[in-house]
């Protein structure tokens, strides 16, 4: 079976340079959202401030891209616009995941300006790369090369990562001054193989669908946007449906990932069990991502995503009752809780992807992928705030993760919903 699940099918060379980028920008996900940047931070602010203010930092760069998205979304949907879109947003990320190099001392709003301008790179760019899908694949192949996307780019976070942690973890052996300056690092690391592994997709990936350019492209890139916004509710019932859906059960799923070391951390796990748990989840996550999209196509990608909201539920309890479950079974404890989000995370966002790719108009693949993604930062922002103020309150990291199991039993309830045999909306 495993043989079937990577080898499926030969992708084009347009596939391959689209999973090319989740190859790429996946070292930012792990190294500076989730992992490394969020531990440099720690040494930037108080220890009992530490996951409230990075909860709110997450939030901002968030909320600002969610505001733009579906603007942007629609503006791109104008033949010829969505590449050089794509392109400022991506060069943004990377310029400023690189410029962390100068940062120094305590000066923690600094830091939180800097990783606010590589979130909004990073994120706004995801919202051009998720509808360049429909471009480069068949609306029978999306499942698949959606999953492989997720899968490969675990694996490609994986190098960059350990090259990262063995700088940090051996940083006096290596002759570097201070651990600061092995972070800093880290995040040069990260911007070069961000900014080298999107080179295919800038040279390969061609916007296929769109509408022709007009004269006034602002004015009616805004009133594309008002009539999709008001049509989605009425004429897109299942679109409507699904995107409600998700945001809720994605809400959780991104506060996990972007949260997940400074609750690690404030729950007393060290640095060493922390980062190592990282790296192996990123390799539980490649199997498992691939595995979702062959199960997908066997069984439906609903029922696979049901499957992933389930293993939340289940991650959340457990993380709760962790700190008071016995010292000698914690650690134990810890590592099966980062094989569960490892066997779900990249399956639920890669099936979300595709299963709604497959129900939008193909011309119209950016504006609907603008709306996709305010759904997803606005979850962001609000999953991480929901932690942020819910620790703050109790001053309990274990009550933050709590508080995250309404959002992903709304989901799954309003999932039900969906349509279970949809089709393309007409364009």
């Amino acid at each position: 079976m495993l043989h079937d699940v990577v080898m499926d099918a030969k992708f084009t060379r347009e596939e391959r340079s689209w999973i090319a980028y989740d190859w790429a920008n996946s070292a930012y996900s792990i190294i500076i959202t989730t992992a490394l940047f969020a531990l440099f931070y720690q040494q930037l602010v108080t220890p009992e401030r530490y996951v409230s203010t990075w909860g709110f930092t997450q939030g901002i760069g968030s909320i600002v891209v969610a505001i733009l998205a579906p603007f942007l979304g629609t503006f791109a949907d104008f033949r010829g616009y969505k590449k050089p879109l794509f392109t400022v947003f991506f060069l943004l990320g990377v310029a400023s995941t690189a410029s962390m190099v100068f940062l120094r001392g305590s000066a923690w709003y600094v830091a939180m300006a800097v990783y606010t301008a590589s979130a909004i790179g990073f994120s706004g760019a995801n919202v051009f790369y998720d509808s360049f899908l429909i471009d480069v694949t068949t609306r029978q192949r999306m499942h698949r090369v959606s999953a492989n996307g997720f899968s490969w780019g675990y694996i490609g976070s994986v190098i960059p990562f350990v090259i990262s942690l063995a700088i940090v973890w051996f940083w006096e052996a290596v002759g570097l001054p201070t651990l600061e300056s092995a972070y800093r690092i880290s995040f040069v690391i990260t911007a070069l193989w961000w900014g080298v592994f999107a080179v295919p997709l800038l040279r390969n990936v061609r916007q296929n669908h769109g509408v022709a350019p007009t004269v006034q492209p602002l004015r009616d890139t805004w009133t594309r946007f008002t009539a999709t916004l008001k049509k989605i509710r009425s004429s897109y019932r299942p679109i409507f449906l699904f995107l409600t859906a998700y945001f809720f059960y994605i809400e959780g799923v991104n506060a996990i990932i972007r949260n997940a070391t400074p609750i690690a951390r404030d729950m007393g796990f060290d640095i060493a069990l922390l980062t190592g748990v990282l790296l192996v989840l990123q390799i539980v996550a490649w199997p498992f991502a691939l595995l979702y999209g062959w199960a997908a196509k066997r069984i439906g990608a609903r029922p696979m995503i049901f499957v992933g909201i389930f293993t939340y539920v289940v991650v959340v309890a457990i993380a709760f009752f962790l700190p008071v479950i016995p010292q000698s079974i914690r650690a134990g404890m810890f590592w099966v809780l980062a094989m569960l989000i490892g066997s779900a995370q990249g399956g639920i966002q890669a099936l979300s992807r595709s299963y709604f790719g497959r129900m939008i108009p193909a011309d119209a693949a950016a504006e609907f992928f603008g709306f996709y993604n305010i759904v997803g930062r606005f979850s962001s922002f609000i999953g991480s705030f929901l932690i942020a103020l819910t620790t703050r309150v109790t001053g309990q990291s274990r009550y933050g993760i709590l508080s995250l199991l309404a959002l992903f039993l709304i989901g799954g309830i309003l999932l039900t919903r969906v349509p279970k045999d949809h089709s393309s909306v007409p364009a």
